[in-house]
């Protein structure tokens, strides 16, 4: 919901910053005069041309902005899983109102077959010192217009790439987003630079143009990230490479410390990029190293072409580089609702930091957090590495955390229906598969009374 808000209100705030400098008319009547002129068309095709880019080339600024993960966007979305789903549905409708634009533009073709060239408008008057670059401008757009969509292509098919090569070709957006800035600032009438519309759209095409600056010098991060080194690592359970590594990591003096639920972006090789793992430990529940260093732990299943190479490429000692912590997944909520978490496959991570922070001497303040009724779905729990620990946390969680398998081995799939006992309107904390994670979501849209909280680790 906040992503359809979000949006709806960027759009909205453009459109009306678009129509107090419109003519107050917008010149539509009649579409078609008596000697068959259509200059109200023209004046659409007009009209839908420059909002339309507006529209394009705003939401292209935001989605640099928000590639820049900033503390106010974590904020203010509830998580930065949730700004980066915001990133990357402002990217897709940034390419769609980008695909209006060309439509719009390439419409005078069957206005002139219709009704000629009667009533076309003349070309807006431009910042008199890019007039001479109309042509270049109007070439530029064009191109990076296809480009663009190649990209965005790319990017919703990105199972077809290696999360390598995705991010590499993420790399590329910025310098298509100044291409853009170009073609906007180059085309946009004079009359657009008036208030409020010239105010809103310089401040965002020049806040966009340094967050891509920004990016392409690849200061994204910097100054939440810290060098350290690995501890300790080793597979859990028997299943070889298909077991999740645990890995441990002493972190440096700059590392100012995490909330439980929190996750940070971990690169282990400065040629693959960095990727988001869930902390599976609790604030000082590990301790320090021999060195005096504050520890964390990871816990990553081998699902991508990446991680089921980790066990054989990680070692003790060796240097990790680690952006964080970010997001907002905390298990807390009312002690008027009841709280009930939902664990699926490695979505139990989160989990693990939250049921350690739980734990005797653990428990911030001295006081009993709200209790809460755990269930974890596995594919099969006698062979899952992850239950015992998480059967021991829960039992020694202060207070006592039921906990309820559910494994599909055994026929004992979780369904909505399962939560609808848990007494009184429901807190739910979800971290898991997108497809549950949907089913849980539709159910709680019902007469339920249910908050859902739902952890979005899907960066692509």
């Amino acid at each position: 919901m906040r992503i359809k808000v979000a949006l709806g209100i960027w759009l909205l705030s453009i459109t009306l910053a678009w129509m107090a400098v419109a003519p107050p008319d917008l010149g539509l009547s009649p579409l078609v005069d008596a000697q068959g002129a259509a200059l109200g068309w023209w004046k659409l095709r007009q009209h839908a041309i420059y909002l339309s880019g507006l529209w394009s080339i705003s939401l292209m600024a935001l989605v640099m902005l928000l590639a820049l993960r900033l503390p106010l966007f974590d904020r203010l979305m509830g998580g930065m899983d949730q700004v980066y789903r915001l990133h990357k549905w402002a990217g897709i409708a940034a390419a769609l109102t980008a695909i209006a634009h060309w439509g719009a533009k390439e419409s005078s073709g069957w206005i002139k077959a219709l009704w000629g060239r009667a009533g076309k408008p003349e070309h807006d008057a431009v910042l008199p010192w890019l007039t001479d670059s109309r042509g270049f401008a109007k070439d530029l757009g064009e191109w990076a217009f296809y480009l663009l969509l190649a990209m965005v292509a790319l990017t919703l098919l990105s199972r077809l790439l290696s999360y390598k090569h995705w991010s590499l070709l993420h790399r590329a957006m910025p310098v298509l987003f100044l291409a853009l800035v170009m073609h906007a600032v180059a085309l946009m009438p004079l009359s657009f630079w008036a208030l409020p519309l010239g105010l809103l759209m310089g401040s965002l095409l020049a806040l966009g143009s340094l967050a891509a600056l920004w990016s392409l010098a690849g200061w994204v991060g910097l100054s939440r990230s810290h060098v350290a080194r690995i501890q300790e690592v080793a597979a859990l359970g028997d299943a070889g490479t298909d077991a999740p590594i645990e890995v441990i990591c002493a972190m440096p003096s700059s590392w100012r410390g995490h909330r439980a639920g929190q996750f940070v972006f971990v690169r282990f090789d400065s040629t693959e990029g960095a990727h988001p793992f869930t902390i599976a430990s609790a604030p000082h529940a590990l301790g320090n190293s021999p060195e005096g260093e504050p520890l964390l732990r990871l816990v990553i299943k081998p699902l991508g072409d990446y991680t089921r190479t980790l066990h054989k490429r990680l070692r003790a000692g060796q240097r990790v580089d680690i952006e964080g912590p970010y997001g907002r997944f905390d298990g807390k909520g009312s002690r008027h609702r009841q709280q009930v978490w939902v664990a699926a496959g490695v979505g139990v991570t989160p989990f693990l930091a939250l049921l350690e922070a739980r734990q005797p001497g653990l428990t911030a303040n001295g006081r009993d957090p709200a209790p809460v009724h755990m269930h974890y779905c596995t594919r099969d729990a006698r062979r899952d590495p992850m239950l015992p620990r998480l059967q021991k946390l829960c039992a020694l969680a202060q207070p006592p955390v039921p906990l309820t398998v559910h494994s599909e081995a055994q026929g004992q799939r979780l369904k909505p229906q399962h939560l609808q006992s848990e007494p009184g309107p429901l807190d739910i904390w979800f971290c898991g598969p997108q497809g549950l994670g949907d089913t849980l979501h539709e159910h709680a849209r019902g007469p339920n009374r249910w908050r859902l909280h739902r952890e979005s680790f899907v960066m692509r």
